[in-house]
Parts: structure tokens; sequence; C-alpha cells
């Protein structure tokens, strides 16, 4: 008919259909089975997809890293994520406290979050010891390899990956600075916390510019927010000229105070982080902190996409800034030379 061919369904579909027809109670259950069958699929099919929730992990006081914690989200909005709305951060901070890690980073692992991005070694070993098997991301480490949170930069070989400050090789340049500022240099006073990973090796590098400046340094080890004021009391009797500060959560969440004693105290330093400078410190010269904590959620979105920490390598800074107070040198009577202002990538005037 109209050149179309019909169809001859089989014999048992029409007897099968029959019985159906016959037995109503047969036809129910068939119907019933059928709706669960599409019900299912399209829960399973309007089911919201699970929103990765990540742990932040911080020594210092929230407040005193707010600038790192933007410095983050913007990376992860670089990547397509917006807190609260496609991801989760769980924000957990030792308030300087460094006693208190071991409980957040144990505290993170029962929320079961899908990584955990720590601001520096010491938080990074609290979450070493608490998790083997969810992923770390660092943003902050000196020396990972010899902390031993690594087996390599290349390939790290665990559960651990991240940014990597390259601390220790910065402690030469930054004596060279002090001694072009402070004539005659051949004291400095060293503020360093030595429970801090990595700090080995950043002593013995700048032991090692040191001995090449012919500069005598004096170790003052702050483990506490109340070693500070003894620790300047020691520099002044030791004669020191200059302060130099090397990492530590607790040198971060007190610089206020260590500005201010070395104002007091007419003590040119320079420090390890651009905070200080901010709070009013005379001069810095490192990496870019911020921009490794932007470029931390690069390594996030990789983890959360499927890649191992352990194939991905920990990447060096390429970043580094000089930044120069002028208020605080004339604070102190300090002149800088102009030569050394025209290298300053930012002067606080």
């Amino acid at each position: 008919m109209n050149g179309k061919r019909w169809m001859r369904w089989p014999d048992s579909w029409f007897d099968d259909l029959k019985s159906k027809i016959e037995n109503p109670k047969s036809v129910r259950l068939s119907v019933i089975a059928f709706v669960l069958v599409v019900t299912g699929a399209v829960a399973q099919a309007q089911q919201p997809a699970q929103v990765p929730r990540i742990g932040f992990l911080a020594a210092p006081p929230l407040s005193a890293i707010a600038a790192r914690m933007e410095a983050f989200r913007q990376g992860l909005r670089e990547v397509n994520y917006v807190e609260g709305k496609n991801i989760i951060i769980e924000w957990r901070s030792a308030d300087g406290k460094l006693d208190r890690l071991p409980a957040l980073a144990g505290e993170l692992v029962h929320l079961k979050v899908d990584t955990i991005v720590t601001t520096g070694p010491t938080a990074t070993r609290a979450a070493k010891e608490a998790t083997s098997t969810i992923s770390i991301v660092t943003t902050n480490e000196s020396d990972p390899v010899g902390s031993g949170f690594v087996a390599s930069l290349a390939r790290p070989g665990g559960n651990i990956t991240g940014l990597s400050t390259l601390a220790p090789e910065l402690s030469g340049k930054r004596l060279e600075i002090l001694r072009e500022v402070v004539p005659k240099l051949s004291r400095v006073a060293v503020l360093d916390t030595s429970t801090v990973p990595g700090h080995k090796r950043m002593i013995r590098e700048s032991e090692l510019a040191a001995k090449a400046f012919k500069v005598q340094l004096q170790y003052l080890d702050v483990l506490d927010s109340k070693d500070i004021e003894p620790a300047f009391r020691a520099a002044a009797t030791g004669r020191a000229q200059a302060v130099l500060t090397i990492n530590g959560a607790i040198l971060i969440s007190q610089r206020t105070q260590i500005v201010d004693l070395a104002a007091k105290n007419r003590l040119p330093a320079i420090y390890h982080h651009s905070l200080f400078v901010e709070a009013g410190g005379l001069m810095f010269y490192g990496v870019n902190i911020l921009d490794l904590d932007r470029r931390a959620a690069i390594y996030v979105d990789k983890i959360l996409k499927g890649a191992k920490p352990a194939d991905i390598p920990i990447e060096q800074p390429t970043k580094f800034e000089f930044i120069v107070n002028l208020k605080a040198a004339n604070q102190i009577g300090l002149m800088i030379p102009q030569k050394m202002l025209a290298r300053a990538d930012r002067v606080i005037r």
C-alpha cells in the first residue's frame, strides 16, 4: 500500500499482550516497574553534582593573611571556581599557636575534604602527619625536599605538591642589600624559628653568605611571641647593626611588634615577607607570595580534575620583589642610596 511494507509482529508478542490483558495484576505490576525505572532515571539526571570541598590550613591568624586568602580566591576564579557557588573552602587557622595545627589538620581530614591547601611549612607538616591519602597543596615551602615533604621537585612522589619559595637562596641577597644600606656592616641579628621545617638549610645558606661578606650573624630563636622583646634586647647587647628575619608563622603574626621594636632600637631591617613592609618595616626582598597563593589554585584545579600530586612537579618562583619604605628609613635617620631606590620595584614614601 502506497509503497509501504507492513511489519509483521511475532506471534509471541501477541500472546504476551493477550496474557497481560487477561491478567490485570500483571499489567499493573509492569506499569509500576516502568514508572519506577523512569522516575529513578529522571531523579538521577536531576541530582546536582557534588560541590568540591577544600581545606585551607594556616598557622598565622586569618586576619594577618587576608591578602593571601584573597589572592587564592582570585586564582580560583581564574580557573572558574567561585567560593560558595561551585566550591566550598573550610578555612582553619591556628592563630599563631602552632600546637593547634595538628588538631586543625585532623579536623579537615575528618571532614573528608578533597584537598588541603597549606600556607607554610609548619602547616604542611601538620597536614602531612594527619593524612597520607588526601592531597596537599603547599603555597610557601622554603625547602620541600630537605623538609622531607617530597622526594624531588620534579617528581614529588607522595600526596604533596605545590610551590616553593626558594627562601634559602635569598638569604645572601638580603645580606647584600643590608651591606649596601648600612656602611661597614659587620654584625646582623637574625630572627628565626628553629622548629620551622627547612630551618637548617636556610641557616646554612645564611652562614655561607655571611662568610662571603665577612658579616657575623647572631641567631635569636623566636619560638613564641614572648620571645620577641628578649630577642631585641639580646640584639642590642650583641651590638647588632641590622636585623634580618627568616620564615616563621610567629614572626608574621607578630610583625607589627617586630617592626616597632626595630624602629625603637634604630635597627635597619630586611624582612622575608612583604607584610612587614606594609606594617611599616624598612625593606623586603623575596618571592611575591601573593603570586604563589594565586597560582596554588591551578594545582587545586588539576587535582580536582583527577591529577595525582605525586606526578605534579613542585613549582619554583620566577617573580621577585624589592620594596623600600622611606617612611621607616626617615624614622631611624637612615639614608637609602639613590641606586637602591632605582632598583626597587616599589618605594613607599
